[in-house]
């Protein structure tokens, strides 16, 4: 009777009463879950509108142990409001949470887990979440993590019908063999451990097959969106959004801005609304930018201070600059590998690719001229030079998997004489995530060079015989420059020592290095 006493007054309202009202009209109702109202077009056609009255409307209906696929990279591009939402139903417990990383501590899905209402998250990166680290390493939490390329496109398969697939990512490594430990029990043993891959050889080279990944809900965030749930993204947040949005039972998107239906051109759309079921707009955004970097503060172009640790960290990052070639299209670690974007050679040019979907990266922003939805891969708040291009993750890893990226440059915990990578973990101690390494390293054309200081802390070896750390890839490195030298890396020969950096001698290189290796005979100095 109640439905009945609704439909006939929506049917009452004038046939220009515009959609949005009659879709807050019908749901004052609040025993109504789902409810749909229709606006009359000019050729009287029903058209059905996904506005929802507020975030708690939209995730009402959230059970608990439901498999939630969340948007976002870091802070940037997360759905705050649906997150806060959530949140404020503690008794919602069990979640299985499927993101690229878990925000911060006290932000984005880090408040989920601080509410202690996920049980597994699936993810690349842990990041400097404190919290996301101390709960998986004290047994708290169960981690499923998963290289960033092979993440996106596990998604994007979901979405798209395809069970399974093989990449190149991952072979050799923890994730491949099984050895990966997604939960700890509270004196530190491994409780559960990933499932092996099964792996199969393709034109001489070895794959890794993926199951794809589904949820039942998705929370994403976009810029914009109309009535039927079409949406456009701004800036680098697009990231994740819209693959995820694609692979859940029920989308749920949080916009800036609901727009009437036709105010977006069809060529502007990122993501048709076939793709998803609910809309909010936010009450508000905090768009908490993770790590503020200005092109004239200590973190930017030229700002280290000159104490001994920045002169070597300069002294590698100047010599990695040479490997640059005039057109290349470059991806570079975070920290020093970035800053040799610093010192290219006059006449040279670059194209900077960040794998959270861009491909032009310009300098750090000048101060109030920051983005909160312009980020690189670091988290870092960046800017474009002319002629750049913005993209989602899942094309982004297509680019790197498919070695359309002719030189990345990353940082290393350890390397080993024949080229293996240890960049992401330290058991028990520390886990930073995969992140996009393994993808990168694992693309077969694309040329790795390893940027680090010769020795760790307390003078212990960084390049040894055999990485003692967890791989990020096998055979996968080209060269290593560090403060001491430059080593060409042969898979089958091993190193080859090819530069000095300027006063440093044989003698001091072979002292620093945990494996032997050969010296070219025209051995230059930088």
């Amino acid at each position: 009777m109640q439905l009945v006493k609704i439909s006939m007054k929506l049917a009452a309202l004038p046939s220009r009463t515009p959609a949005t009202l009659k879709c807050l009209y019908s749901r004052a109702n609040p025993s109504l879950v789902f409810l749909r109202s229709f606006s009359v077009s000019s050729n009287r056609r029903e058209q059905l509108n996904k506005v929802y009255p507020s975030a708690q409307h939209a995730v009402e209906d959230i059970p608990s142990d439901s498999t939630l696929l969340v948007g976002g990279f870091g802070l940037c591009g997360i759905p705050e409001n649906l997150i806060n939402a959530l949140r404020e139903r503690p008794k919602i417990i069990g979640l299985t949470a499927v993101s690229n990383n878990a925000g911060v501590d006290d932000c984005g899905l880090g408040l989920l887990l601080r509410n202690r209402q996920i049980k597994r998250m699936i993810s690349s990166y842990v990041g400097e979440n404190k919290e996301f680290e101390r709960q998986y390493l004290s047994g708290e939490l169960e981690v499923e993590l998963t290289p960033q390329g092979t993440l996106a496109e596990r998604v994007r398969a979901g979405g798209a019908g395809i069970p399974a697939f093989y990449t190149p990512t991952a072979f050799g490594t923890f994730v491949q063999t099984g050895d990966l430990p997604i939960k700890y029990s509270s004196d530190g043993k491994v409780e559960i451990k990933s499932k092996p891959r099964e792996v199969r050889e393709f034109k001489g080279r070895n794959y890794v097959m993926e199951e794809a990944i589904t949820g039942d809900f998705a929370l994403v965030k976009a810029w914009k969106g109309d009535e039927y749930g079409n949406l456009v993204f701004k800036g680098s947040a697009r990231n994740f959004n819209p693959i995820m949005a694609k692979a859940a039972k029920i989308t749920i998107a949080e916009v800036e801005e609901i727009v009437p239906v036709g105010t977006l051109k069809p060529d502007d759309i990122h993501l048709p609304g076939i793709f998803v079921q609910r809309l909010i707009k936010g009450e508000k955004y905090e768009k908490r930018i993770e790590k503020l970097t200005l092109s004239n503060n200590g973190n930017s172009e030229g700002g280290e201070t000159q104490d001994e640790g920045a002169k070597r960290r300069e002294r590698i990052v100047r010599r990695a600059a040479k490997e640059f070639k005039n057109g290349m299209y470059v991806n570079l670690g975070i920290g020093m590998p970035m800053l040799a974007s610093n010192y290219l050679e006059p006449g040279v040019t670059v194209h900077l690719q960040s794998e959270n979907g861009i491909l032009g990266l310009g300098p750090y922003p000048k101060p109030g001229q920051q983005d909160p939805d312009m980020i690189n891969a670091g988290k870092e708040t960046v800017t474009l030079i002319p002629g750049s291009a913005i993209f989602s993750s899942d094309e982004s890893f297509a680019m790197i998997r498919g070695s359309h990226i002719h030189l990345t440059i990353l940082g290393a915990l350890q390397v080993s004489a024949r080229g293996d990578l240890a960049n992401w973990m330290i058991p028990r101690k520390m886990v930073k995530g995969p992140g996009g390494a393994m993808d990168l390293v694992a693309a077969g054309d694309t040329r790795v060079v390893v940027t680090m200081e010769h020795v760790a802390k307390g003078g212990t070896h960084k390049i040894l015989d055999r990485c003692q750390l967890p791989l990020t890839g096998v055979n996968c490195v080209d060269r290593i420059i560090t403060d001491l030298c430059v080593f060409d890396v042969d898979p089958k020969k091993g190193l080859t020592l090819i530069e000095l950096a300027e006063g440093v001698c044989v003698d001091d290189v072979r002292a620093s290095t945990g494996c032997g290796f050969d010296v070219v005979q025209d051995l230059k100095t930088y």
